[in-house]
């Protein structure tokens, strides 16, 4: 039986747990992370914790809708064997919620037909090779960047400022969506914080030679994936490779140790292409869109 049940009332040992023993195991999921990037989350579990279906939602003119956090790149259906009928966790989700816009997982089974399943896309690419192996499998701007920035003698700076990152992302990304609120921004500010405090994130900046701050990125470590969180380049300096040779010094540091390098995903074309020019390959995966609110409230919503 699956049972809807709010933050305050979760079992927060038995709900981790089942994150951490999940076939779909994900940071994203786990209690600290959604407290700090939720407005609101609560839990389909089934059963005593055997699954659960973590639901991050708001409230609007007195309706309560599920939407997408920012810094949250994947959530979905956690369980501890792959029997459980994910299409039952969306179905008493509905009954909740008249209005759902969430991330499933790259774990989640892939059912295009249903028509609130939107399919999507993330680029990763696999470390299980030597160094000089990965670098190779780059398609030729690549690695005429990397040349552009040896050249131009851009320098890397690990467990930099994680107030740099912010700024930098917050003036050059952030001013192309500007629907990124100043409570987005602390909420990013806590979790990189808490995250290197946990071990599990680190940040990687890279100056020019008069040492400004020119692309920096935060690192997500987890079980056997490295994922960039968030990064930006600032747009003045973007002649000589920044952004490639942040993401080649991610690479040469993290493949002895980790299996997969995770881009962060994007579904947009010309991103993609980018990602996909290191040698990466797509995966997909879903987002439920869901929407049987009245038409005026459609309207409004939209």
């Amino acid at each position: 039986m699956i049972t809807y049940i709010e933050r305050a009332a979760l079992h927060e040992e038995k709900y981790n747990n089942c994150i951490t023993n999940s076939l779909q195991n994900k940071v994203y999921a786990y209690s600290w992370y959604l407290d700090i990037v939720a407005d609101n989350w609560s839990v389909l579990v089934l059963d005593d914790y055997e699954a659960v279906m973590p639901i991050c939602w708001r409230k609007k003119n007195f309706i309560k809708y599920v939407y997408p956090p920012f810094w949250l790149l994947e959530l979905g259906v956690f369980s501890i064997d792959n029997t459980v009928d994910v299409e039952q966790f969306y179905k008493l989700l509905f009954t909740k919620f008249r209005f759902v816009e969430s991330k499933l997982n790259t774990a989640n089974p892939i059912k295009i037909e249903a028509s609130y399943l939107v399919e999507k896309q993330i680029q990763v690419l696999p470390l299980n090779s030597n160094y000089d192996t990965i670098i190779s499998g780059f398609r030729k701007d690549r690695k005429k960047d990397l040349k552009k920035a040896t050249k131009a003698g851009l320098s890397a700076k690990w467990n930099d400022d994680p107030k740099k990152i912010i700024q930098l992302f917050r003036n050059n990304v952030g001013k192309r969506t500007p629907f990124i609120t100043d409570k987005d921004y602390d909420n990013l500010s806590k979790l990189i914080t808490i995250c290197i405090e946990k071990e599990v994130g680190e940040v990687l900046s890279i100056y020019n030679e008069h040492h400004q701050l020119v692309a920096s990125g935060f690192f997500l470590k987890h079980k056997n994936t490295i994922t960039i969180l968030v990064s930006s380049t600032d747009f003045n300096f973007r002649k000589n490779g920044e952004n490639t040779f942040l993401i080649n010094t991610a690479i040469q540091k993290y493949h002895n140790d980790f299996e997969l390098f995770n881009f962060g995903g994007s579904s947009m074309k010309s991103i993609a292409e980018y990602f996909l020019s290191f040698g990466a390959n797509t995966l997909n995966y879903q987002e439920i869109k869901y929407n049987q609110l009245p038409a005026l409230v459609k309207l409004f919503k939209s």
